[in-house]
């Protein structure tokens, strides 16, 4: 139902922000939780990230106080503003959108390609 393309990965330093966004297309956006997740190179993939449908969210200890996750449900896209990043940030980051109140990887029904994000020391 719902197809995610990622965007705004790069390569930054220590300290720089980035901005990513994830543009969704088929039904039913506004009824999905919407969350980002990352994945460094040797690790489980994890939550960084999670906008429930009414508007709340949720933010991993890690990136808590740098991250800030938004959505506007009339353009179907899902954004996270990185500030403050830090070498252990750099990691693959990837959309994904979900029916259940959960930070679970595997409750997540749908996937973006993922977005590439370096941050240099």
């Amino acid at each position: 139902q719902v197809q995610l393309v990622e965007s705004g990965g790069g390569l930054v330093q220590a300290g720089g922000s980035l901005r990513l966004s994830c543009a969704a297309s088929g039904r039913s956006f506004s009824t999905y939780a919407m969350g980002w997740f990352r994945q460094a190179p040797g690790k489980e993939r994890e939550f960084a990230a999670i906008s429930w449908k009414d508007g709340s969210t949720t933010y991993a200890q890690s990136v808590k106080g740098r991250f800030t996750i938004s959505r506007d449900n009339a353009k179907n896209t899902v954004y996270l503003q990185m500030n403050s990043l830090k070498p252990e940030d750099t990691a693959v980051y990837y959309c994904a959108a979900g029916r259940l109140v959960t930070t679970r990887v595997d409750a997540y029904d749908y996937w973006g390609q993922g977005t590439q994000v370096t941050v240099s020391s």
